[in-house]
C-alpha cells in the first residue's frame, strides 16, 4: 500500500464515523421529541378523561334555574326563614324590553367574544393563563365567558374554596350544554335578569327601578353604561355611595369598552361621560317594595348583619350565591330579647343603649343578639354586643384575677384577701372602691360577692400578667397590647366574648368558640356544617368553684346583683360598671350585668354610646343592664329550665366559721380541714363540722397571716413585675375614648 493511500482511508473511515455519530445523535433527539409528544398526549388525554368524568357528575340546570333570582336565603334554628337577602320587588325584563345597548354595554365589559364562542372561549383561557403566569390575574375566574358566568351563579358557589378544577370542567360542561339549548340573546337576558346590583336588588331592570324610578329602555347610554358595569363589584361601584368617584372611573370603562367594539363612537363615549353619576338618581326607589319575609328586619337585624360577615369570611358571596343558611337563631328569644330592650325594661332615656349577647354553654351557638335599643329603619347598623371599646368592669374579676386565682394558686374561697389602702406600684395613685372605703381582711368569696376592687387587684398582683394573660388565652380574650393590672378590674371585650367566656364557667371548664351558622346549602346541593370544637380553659374545679361562689353575687345580702335574682332559677354571674375618667362626676359610664346557667349564657352591656355629651347614668338605672338580664333569663329558663351544678370529685365543701366554703382535694389548704357533707346550701348546720370549733374559728386568721407573709416574700417581685407590666395605673373602670382606649384612672364600680 502506498503512502498516498493510507490518509485516504483514514480520511473515509473518520467520515463514516461522524456519520453513525450523526445517526445516533439524531436518534436520540427524535426519541426525545417523540418522548416529549407522547407525554403531551398522554397528558391531554388524561385530562380529556379526567374533564369528562368530572362533566359526568356535572349537576343539571333548567331554564327555571337560569332564570331564578340568586337571594340567599337564611333560616333560624328551626327551619323557619327569616331573611331573604333581595328584599325588593323583582321586575323580570324580557328580551323585548331590554335594551341592545344595553346588551351590547354588557358583552363588551364582560366577554366581547361572546357572539364568537360556543360556551367556553379558548382564546380568553389562554389570555387569562397568560396573565395568571406574569401575575395579572387572580385565577382561573379571568377565564370565564359570560355563558359560564351565568352557570356560576345559576348553580353553584362562588366561594374561593370551591374554585377546583372538578368544578370548573362542570362549569364548563354546562356552559356549552346551555349554548346548545338556548340563544345568545336568551343568555343574555339571563345573565341581565340575575346579577346582582348591590342594596338587595337583583337584576337590571328592577336596579334601573331602584336607582333611576325607570325602566331600562328609558335609561340613557351613561345609565345603562353604569349598570353594565356593576355586577363586577355593586358595593364599590355604587352611585348613591357618597364617594362615587369608583362608580364613575367604571362607568367610563364601560364606554370605552364598547368604542373598541365598535357598538358606539368616541363622540358617543365622551358625550356620556360628561353626564354626572348621580344626575336622575331616585331617592324614592320606584316601584320596588319589601318582600315575604314575615319577621321585622329590626328585630334580627345584629344577627343577620353577623350571619353575613360569617359568610364573607368563609369565601361566599351571600348576594350571588343563592345559599339557603341555617342559623342558630332561636326567633322566639330574640324577639323577646328586642321587645324586653325596646318596650318593657325602663331606661334612663331612649338615647341609653344596650349590647346583649346569648349563648349556650353547650356548644357554643350565639342564641340570641341585641345590637342596639330604638335603632330605627338603619340595616346592619352598628352592634353593639360584638363592640368592644368599652371596658368590661368587674365582669373581669372571674376571668383575669379569680379564676386564675384557683386554677394556678389553687386557692380556696375562703382565702384570706386584703381590702386596704393601695397605691399602684411607682406611682402616688390610690385605688378605690365605688364607695371609697376599705374593709380590711376578708374572704375571697366576700371580695367577688361584694365586688371589691383592691382585693382583686391584688389577687391579679399574686397570679401574675403571664399566668393571667394565658388563662384569659383559653377562653378566647386576647389583645395585642400586654395587659397590666388595671385590666383586673376592666378588659375592652364584648358582651359576644363575655357572654362565651362565662358560658365555660357553665359547662364545667370547656371553652366553645361561638358561632352563627350551623349549615350552608349552595345550589349545586352541596352541604356544610360547622360546628365550634371546645377545648378545655379550666379544671373542673375551678369552674365549680367560681360559679358557688358567683350565685352569691345573686343571692347574697351584699351581692351586687340582686335586682336580677330569679327564684327558682339556678345562676351565677357578675356585674360591672366603670365610672367618668377621673371620678368627678356622678353616676356611671357604663353598667354591665353578665350570668349564666347551665344551659345559656347572658352578657349585657348599657350606656350611652357618647358618654362624653351625654347625662350619667344614675344610681337608678345602672340596674337597667340587671333588669334586662333578668327579663330575658327568666324568659328562657322557663322553656328550658336547668339544673344546679354537680360539685366534681376534685372539690371540697368545708365550713369556715360557721359558713360553707370550698377548698381543692388534695391542695394545701385542704389537708388542714375536714371535708363536710354537702348539699349546695350555705344554710347548712353546722353540726356537720367535723372539726374542733376553736380550729374553725382561726381559719380566717391564720389564712390571713400566711397572705401577709405569701405577699412579704414576694414583694420586691410583685413590684418589679407590676412596673413592668403597667403603663398607665389606675383602675381599669377609666374612661375611653372612641378608640376604646383608657383615658385616665378612675374609681370603680361594681
Amino acid at each position: 500500500m502506498s503512502n498516498n493511500e493510507q490518509p485516504t482511508r483514514s480520511s473515509r473511515r473518520q467520515t463514516d464515523e461522524e456519520r453513525d455519530e450523526e445517526q445516533r445523535s439524531g436518534g436520540l433527539v427524535k426519541k426525545i421529541i417523540l418522548s416529549i409528544v407522547g407525554v403531551v398526549v398522554l397528558l391531554f388525554v388524561a385530562g380529556a378523561a379526567l374533564f369528562f368524568y368530572y362533566a359526568s357528575s356535572a349537576p343539571k340546570i333548567s331554564q327555571s334555574e337560569l332564570a331564578s333570582q340568586n337571594g340567599t336565603t337564611i333560616y333560624d334554628s328551626q327551619n323557619r326563614v327569616i331573611s331573604r337577602l333581595g328584599l325588593q320587588k323583582r321586575e323580570y325584563a324580557k328580551d323585548s324590553q331590554v335594551p341592545t345597548t344595553l346588551k351590547h354595554a354588557v358583552v363588551s365589559i364582560e366577554d366581547r367574544r361572546f357572539y364568537k364562542h360556543h360556551g367556553v372561549d379558548p382564546i380568553r383561557i389562554v389570555g387569562a393563563a397568560t396573565a395568571n403566569i406574569f401575575g395579572r390575574s387572580d385565577g382561573m375566574q379571568g377565564g370565564s365567558t359570560l355563558t359560564q358566568q351565568l352557570v356560576k351563579l345559576s348553580v353553584f358557589s362562588t366561594a374561593a374554596s370551591d374554585r377546583t378544577f372538578k368544578r370548573k370542567a362542570q362549569e364548563a360542561w354546562l356552559a356549552i350544554n346551555v349554548e346548545r339549548h338556548f340563544s345568545k340573546n336568551q343568555i343574555l337576558d339571563f345573565y341581565i335578569n340575575k346579577v346582582y346590583m348591590g342594596n338587595g336588588v337583583y337584576g337590571m331592570q328592577t336596579a334601573a327601578q331602584y336607582y333611576y324610578g325607570k325602566d331600562l329602555n328609558q335609561l340613557s347610554l351613561s345609565q345603562l353604561a353604569l349598570l353594565a358595569g356593576m355586577p363586577q363589584s355593586p358595593t364599590y361601584y355604587n352611585p348613591l355611595s357618597t364617594n362615587t368617584q369608583a362608580a364613575t372611573r367604571r362607568r367610563n370603562e364601560v364606554l370605552n369598552a364598547m368604542v373598541r367594539s365598535k357598538y358606539i363612537t368616541q363622540a358617543q363615549a365622551d358625550k356620556a361621560a360628561q353626564e354626572s353619576i348621580t344626575a336622575d338618581l331616585d331617592s324614592s326607589h320606584g316601584n320596588t317594595s319589601n318582600g315575604d319575609v314575615n319577621v321585622d328586619e329590626k328585630v334580627i337585624d345584629p344577627y343577620i348583619k353577623e350571619v353575613l360577615a360569617d359568610l364573607q369570611s368563609k369565601g361566599y358571596n351571600p348576594y350571588n350565591d343563592g345559599l339557603q343558611v341555617h342559623t342558630n337563631i332561636d326567633l322566639a328569644a330574640q324577639k323577646h330579647l328586642y321587645t324586653a330592650a325596646n318596650d318593657t325594661v325602663p331606661f334612663q332615656s331612649n338615647q341609653m343603649q344596650a349590647g346583649v349577647a346569648v349563648t349556650d354553654p353547650h356548644n357554643g351557638q350565639v342564641v340570641a343578639m341585641l345590637g342596639g335599643r330604638h335603632t330605627g329603619n338603619v340595616v346592619y347598623g352598628l352592634n353593639r354586643a360584638v363592640q368592644t371599646n368599652r371596658s368590661s368592669g368587674s365582669t373581669a374579676k372571674p376571668l383575669m384575677d379569680y379564676g386564675p386565682a384557683i386554677e394556678y394558686l389553687q386557692w380556696p374561697t375562703f382565702k384570706a384577701v386584703q381590702d386596704t389602702k393601695f397605691y399602684y406600684p411607682g406611682t402616688s395613685i390610690a385605688l378605690h372602691d365605688f364607695d371609697n372605703k376599705y374593709k380590711g381582711t376578708m374572704t375571697m368569696r366576700a371580695a367577688l360577692v361584694q365586688s371589691r376592687n383592691v382585693p382583686a387587684i391584688r389577687t391579679l398582683q399574686d397570679v401574675g400578667i403571664k399566668r393571667a394573660t394565658t388563662f384569659l388565652n383559653g377562653l378566647g380574650i386576647s389583645q395585642k397590647k400586654p395587659y397590666t393590672l388595671q385590666n383586673g378590674i376592666g378588659l375592652y371585650i364584648s358582651p359576644l366574648q363575655v357572654s362565651a367566656a362565662y358560658a365555660a364557667f357553665a359547662n364545667g371548664g370547656t371553652y366553645y368558640e361561638p358561632y352563627y351558622i350551623s349549615s350552608i346549602t349552595t345550589q349545586d346541593g352541596n352541604v356544610k356544617r360547622f360546628s365550634s370544637k371546645g377545648h378545655r380553659a379550666m379544671n373542673k374545679a375551678t369552674a365549680y368553684m367560681m360559679t358557688d361562689m358567683l350565685k352569691g353575687v345573686f343571692t347574697d345580702s351584699q351581692g351586687s346583683g340582686r335586682e336580677a335574682n330569679i327564684s327558682g332559677v339556678n345562676q351565677a354571674g357578675k356585674t360591672g360598671t366603670t365610672n367618668y375618667p377621673g371620678g368627678n362626676q356622678s353616676g356611671v359610664m357604663d353598667s354591665w350585668m353578665a350570668g349564666y346557667t347551665k344551659n345559656y349564657s347572658i352578657a349585657v352591656w348599657t350606656g350611652y354610646d357618647r358618654p362624653q355629651s351625654a347625662s350619667p347614668i344614675s344610681d337608678t338605672y345602672t340596674n337597667s343592664a340587671q333588669w334586662l338580664y333578668k327579663d330575658e333569663m327568666q324568659y328562657l329558663d322557663s322553656r328550658n329550665h336547668a339544673s344546679n351544678w354537680k360539685m366534681p370529685d376534685t372539690v371540697e365543701a368545708v365550713r369556715v366559721n360557721g359558713k360553707r366554703q370550698l377548698v381543692i382535694k388534695d391542695s394545701k389548704w385542704a389537708l388542714e380541714y375536714a371535708a363536710i357533707d354537702d348539699d349546695g346550701d350555705d344554710s347548712s348546720s353546722s353540726s356537720s363540722e367535723s372539726r374542733s370549733s376553736s380550729l374553725s374559728s382561726s381559719i380566717v386568721s391564720s389564712s390571713s397571716v400566711f397572705s401577709n407573709n405569701q405577699e412579704q416574700n414576694s414583694s420586691s417581685q410583685t413590684t418589679q413585675s407590676s412596673n413592668a407590666n403597667t403603663t398607665t395605673p389606675g383602675n381599669g373602670n377609666a374612661g375611653n375614648n372612641n378608640n376604646g382606649q383608657q383615658t385616665s384612672p378612675s374609681n370603680a364600680g361594681q
